[in-house]
Formats: structure tokens, C-alpha cells, sequence
């Protein structure tokens, strides 16, 4: 069950089956079987994070989250990070575990993202537009956010990079896959230089969704910082991830954290759970424009009145511009 919240974005109505080999108990299963029969409500709002109190006591407040009890105790005493051997690790095992992510789960995992047009009038489709509109997936997977936006929108050109050799592969080997169209290509954004593939100041767009959050936290920056050189002057950065307090944060056992806000799933991929301050602080050390950035909340609750149960889903999700030239 942890799996499968954590690897979940917008099908928040309907939980995927995973072919993970984590264990999952009869209440994990009970859940996710209620969770398929539950409807979906959607707000969002812009506000101040979680705070400390006097002599920094943390105080566990959110502008869309209220804890119970029971989890603020239950963060409370999860306060033992992973080993800085398990770490490291980890961190050299990145690829090799979203590697096979995607080899039990191949492109069965995530459904084609149709939203994306609703949230970011960037992805819309422009009457007048003549030439062609550049956009680069980050984190593209199987390909679930390019494959609508291909067939509804002729004058779009995409590059798409993953992490993953084997998700890159299951994106050629899409029959909509034209390379006149778009190109895919392996590539680790916080070492590899996208600009060795991506030509700078060329991008219209940049996607970035559910993303930086597999990103170890001392590497988010040189993952922007790498992504914004490719961006021409003007364009966007389109950002959706996990959100501090998000029901998958608060279902993590003891032992699968591995920093502040930072965690380790059963299959070794990580997920780190964002506040809006910390991305908009994130993006303007790394150069986009503070001023003309935006950043919310976005809570999902996912619910059966019958049963009386609602699992809150909480996200983050943002614009932010590169500045144009002086």
C-alpha cells in the first residue's frame, strides 16, 4: 500500500495494482479495495507552512492538513534516520531501482495524464500559433504525459528524459513514438548536462511532475540549475509533486526515513514531501523569477461516505518563469 500512494499522482480514485514483492497486510489490502470505490474532491490554496514553537518545538500546522493526534505522536517518535551507510546506498542504487520499477510494473503503472491542459494553459493549444512549441519532459516514464499532447496539439516538439534506461526504451518503443516529433533519451539531470542533448535557451515548456521528489535533497538544486540553462528567456517550468503532511508521509513504518521530510519506499525508490516555500526558495536560488513564480496546495480527498473513510492526498504544484532578457 505504501508503494503503490507514493507512486500514485492524479488516479487518486483508483489504486494500481503493483507487482512489487513489499509485503502488504489485510488492512493495507482492505484499504486500497475501499479506496477504488471512493470519488474525488479537489481545493487548493496559497498559505504559510508549519512553523516552530518556543524553545523550536515543532508545530505540526498546515493551511490544508489538520493532524490528529495520533500522527503528530506517531512523527514524533519516527525521529531515527536510515543509516548513513543504507544512504549512500541508496543513492548509488537510484537508477538500478527505478530501473526495475519499471521492469515489474512496465507501462501498466500510470494512466495517460489528460489533465495536464486543465492545470497549465501553457500545454493548450494556441489558434494562432505558427512554428512549433518546444517542450521538455522531465522524468517522462513511459511516456503518460506525451502521448495526449502529441495527438491534440501538432505544433508541439518534445524532448522527453528519464532517469531510467528501461522507461526511456518503453517510450520508443510506443507506436506513437515519432522522432520528428520527439526525442527520448536517458539522462541523470543532476550530473548529466541536458544541454549536450537539449540545445540552450530553446524550451518553451519544461514539465517537471512527480519528479524532483525522487531527488536526494542536496541534489534538487543542481537539478534546476541544469534545467533552467536549456529554458528560453520567458519560458516555464511547470511543477507538480508531493506535498508535506500527504497521507503517503504519514503511512511510512519506522525505518524508512531517511532525512527531514524525506523517505525511502519498499522498493528503494525515495520521495521527499515538499512545502510551497521550500520549492519557491528552491527555484529562485536557482534563477527563475521570484516575482512572477507561483506555487499552492492542492488537496485531494478521496472518500467513501458509506464507509466513512477519506484518505487526504496533498500536493504542490507551481509555475515558475525564467527571466527574460534585459
Amino acid at each position: 500500500m505504501e508503494n503503490k500512494l507514493n507512486n500514485e499522482d492524479e488516479n487518486c480514485d483508483e489504486i494500481k495494482d503493483s507487482t512489487s514483492n513489499a509485503k502488504i497486510d489485510e488492512s493495507e489490502k482492505a484499504l486500497g479495495t475501499e479506496m477504488k470505490k471512493m470519488t474525488v474532491t479537489e481545493t487548493r490554496t496559497e498559505n504559510s507552512e508549519s512553523g516552530s514553537g518556543e524553545d523550536g518545538d515543532e508545530i505540526f500546522v498546515h493551511p490544508v492538513r489538520i493532524l490528529t493526534e495520533a500522527e503528530i505522536a506517531k512523527l514524533q517518535k519516527d525521529a531515527t534516520c536510515v543509516s548513513d551507510f543504507k544512504q549512500n546506498k541508496l543513492e548509488k542504487e537510484a537508477q538500478k531501482n527505478w530501473d526495475l520499477f519499471y521492469k515489474r510494473n512496465t507501462t501498466k503503472f500510470f494512466k495517460d495524464r489528460h489533465w495536464t491542459k486543465r492545470e497549465f494553459d501553457e500545454l493548450c493549444p494556441v489558434e494562432a500559433e505558427t512554428g512549433r512549441r518546444t517542450v521538455l519532459e522531465v522524468g517522462c516514464g513511459v511516456g503518460n504525459f506525451i502521448w495526449p499532447l502529441l495527438q491534440e496539439d501538432q505544433s508541439m516538439f518534445f524532448y522527453a528524459c528519464d532517469f531510467s534506461p528501461r522507461a526511456v526504451q518503453f517510450v520508443k518503443d510506443n507506436p506513437n513514438y515519432d522522432p520528428s516529433r520527439c526525442s527520448a533519451f536517458q539522462c541523470d539531470i543532476t550530473n548529466d548536462d541536458l544541454s549536450g542533448t537539449v540545445p540552450q535557451d530553446s524550451v518553451d515548456v519544461v514539465s517537471m511532475i512527480f519528479v524532483l521528489s525522487a531527488i536526494h535533497p542536496d541534489k534538487m538544486e543542481a537539478a534546476l540549475s541544469n534545467i533552467i540553462k536549456v529554458m528560453r528567456p520567458g519560458g516555464s517550468l511547470l511543477f507538480r509533486d508531493y506535498g508535506l503532511y500527504d497521507y503517503a508521509m504519514l503511512r511510512f513504518a519506522p525505518g524508512h526515513k531517511l532525512s527531514e521530510n524525506f523517505y525511502v519506499r519498499q522498493d528503494g525508490t525515495r520521495a521527499y514531501y515538499f512545502t510551497t516555500e521550500k520549492v519557491l526558495e528552491l527555484a529562485e536560488r536557482c534563477g527563475f523569477d521570484r516575482s512572477q513564480s507561483q506555487c499552492e496546495y492542492i488537496q485531494r480527498e478521496t472518500v467513501n461516505k458509506k464507509e466513512d473513510l477519506c484518505v487526504p492526498r496533498i500536493f504542490v504544484q507551481g509555475k515558475f518563469l525564467k527571466p527574460k532578457s534585459s
